[in-house]
């Protein structure tokens, strides 16, 4: 559920972009991200870091996209968001020698070190590529085909890497106990 709350704001930047302008849909990112941050307030439930990343580049990105009536703001909150990604990835596990995708994962998944450590790198390089390509098509091609990127061609690319890292790692998954029984 809290994985589907996460694409609200984006769906609703969609629909403001395809029947008003970019500076509607950035303020209507603005909005829903807010509520998102409320709704977890209300629930008086921790606000997840990642939540409050997003709304702090949100609420100053996107202030500046329409303060300065220019999107170029905009676009390069998505740049920065994946770049942060990326960056964390690494610097938790070389400096602070935490692997990010351990903490995340390993309650459900059993992984040998360097297969954790391998996929913590395999995903920060999926950050830094989809960062690359945003910056790429947000300042090579239009405003339209840019957006259409951001909300489809990203969680598109999200969701193929994330089915292809779990089908990568299947082999390393322990066997159900009904399985060892046959």
């Amino acid at each position: 559920m809290h994985a589907f709350l996460e694409y609200i704001p984006l769906v609703i930047f969609f629909v403001f972009y395809k029947f008003a302008d970019i500076y509607w849909a950035t303020a209507s990112l603005i909005v829903a991200s807010a509520i998102q941050i409320a709704y977890f307030l209300i629930k008086k439930q921790p606000v997840p870091k990642r939540n409050l990343i997003f709304f702090g580049l949100i609420a100053i990105f996107g202030g500046l996209t329409i303060y300065m009536h220019d999107d170029t703001f905009l676009k390069w909150k998505v740049t920065i968001i994946q770049g942060i990604f990326a960056i964390a990835l690494i610097v938790s596990q070389k400096v602070f020698n935490k692997n990010i995708m351990k903490e995340f994962l390993g309650e459900a998944l059993t992984l040998p070190e360097n297969i954790w450590n391998r996929l913590n790198l395999a995903w920060a390089l999926f950050f830094a590529l989809c960062g690359f390509l945003n910056w790429y098509i947000a300042f090579n091609f239009s405003l339209e085909t840019w957006v259409n990127f951001k909300v489809f061609g990203l969680t598109a690319l999200t969701f193929i890497f994330a089915i292809g890292s779990v089908m990568s790692l299947y082999k390393y998954m322990p066997e159900d106990a009904e399985e060892k029984k046959e």
